[in-house]
């Protein structure tokens, strides 16, 4: 009899917890409908059988890509025979675009930009391009990082299309010069979007998460009933997520010069600017994030939602103009892009406040909107 009574309760409590979660459309969605969402975007977007795109740049090759004669020149000669079209980029910069059709394995479309070297260094450190091609005499130059799996590729099917079949024992036309200039290796790109995704994450769990967590908990409530003046909780929680942030990327600074030979080619002041006013933004952002929630489910579905997209779009991992050209102004307005951007350029290009005075700027006042409107908006209860 007791026996059956306790298992009566125990059903009794299971089918109680449950009908309190059902009934939370927050945690219906965010535990069910948003994993679900995610699957069908991630899923189309790396399942199906699309166009790779390879951006080369040319060296000096402002005549071979505007000029369709002169048949010396072993890139001119391709453009000619496989009729590539002549297009102007968003800078006006004139580009020849070429694509090789292929049912099985997806067309590839390469896109040949005349440059100077030092822009294309640029973009080879930006992750726009991975290689360079130069030409002299006839013989093809091809300049990439030897480590990087993306270069080799496009190499490998770049090569077999320019270079004819050459007679056994002869040279051929082909040279590969690997890239000896600092920050044009894989690493130099990721360390810095990994410092930057880093702020975000410390700000959206360590704030955000921590702030729903202990309203959920009643904590919020009853430390508010004593004399603690409300807003040095908040600053205080910021202050050490701050703090610990600039633990831990002085920390990933120092592993990558160690391990790498990664140095900050730029302003230092500026990047300790840029780092301020992106650890503002963010913690601006977890604020308004947890004004009003009240349950962690609801929260952490809310700080995935507003993480993950920025974690693939925002060029941590691999460089955002490998999405559509409609995409990218949209891309480069994510808090996360610009403070990647910005630590990229003075990390690796050499950059000051000169140039990243805009996104300091543009990061600060992020935080200062977000933060006061989730003040306006916050509950204590």
């Amino acid at each position: 009899m007791i026996e059956r009574i306790s298992n009566n309760q125990l059903f009794q409590l299971i089918l109680a917890n449950l009908k309190e979660l059902i009934r939370e459309p927050g945690v219906i969605f965010w535990g069910i409908v948003f994993p679900i969402l995610i699957s069908l975007g991630l899923g189309v977007a790396f399942t199906e059988k699309k166009d790779v795109i390879t951006r080369i740049a040319v060296i000096g090759g402002r005549q071979t890509i505007s000029q369709t004669t002169d048949s010396t020149s072993v890139l001119r000669s391709f453009l000619l025979a496989n009729k590539a079209v002549t297009e102007h980029d968003k800078t006006g910069n004139i580009t020849r675009k070429l694509t090789i059709p292929d049912d099985k394995l997806g067309a590839t479309t390469f896109i040949f930009c005349a440059l100077t070297w030092d822009e294309a260094i640029v973009s080879v450190k930006r992750g726009n391009m991975s290689i360079i091609l130069d030409e002299k005499d006839g013989v093809v130059q091809y300049h990439f990082d030897p480590l990087n799996p993306d270069a080799q590729l496009s190499y490998l099917k770049l090569s077999k299309l320019l270079n004819t079949p050459q007679p056994v024992g002869q040279d051929s036309k082909t040279v590969i010069k690997p890239l000896t200039v600092g920050g044009t290796r894989y690493i130099d790109f990721l360390i810095p979007g990994l410092i930057a995704m880093g702020v975000m994450m410390s700000s959206m769990w360590g704030v955000c998460y921590a702030i729903i967590e202990h309203r959920s908990k009643k904590l919020l409530r009853r430390m508010v009933a004593t004399p603690m003046k409300r807003s040095n909780f908040l600053i205080a929680l910021i202050t050490v997520r701050v703090f610990m942030n600039f633990v831990e990327a002085g920390l990933l600074l120092l592993f990558s010069w160690l391990a790498f030979g990664i140095t900050i080619q730029g302003n230092v002041a500026a990047l300790f600017a840029l780092f301020v006013a992106g650890n503002f933004a963010s913690a601006g952002i977890s604020i308004l994030l947890a004004s009003h929630t009240a349950k962690t489910e609801i929260g952490n579905g809310l700080i995935n939602a507003l993480s993950m997209p920025m974690m693939v779009l925002s060029g941590v991992f691999f460089s955002y103009h490998n999405f559509p050209d409609w995409s990218i102004p949209y891309i480069q307005q994510f808090p996360l892009t610009m403070m990647a951007d910005g630590i990229r350029s003075i990390m690796t290009e050499g950059a000051g406040f000169a140039e990243v005075g805009l996104p300091i700027v543009i990061l600060s006042a992020t935080g200062l909107v977000f933060f006061t409107v989730g003040m306006r908006m916050f509950r204590w209860h």
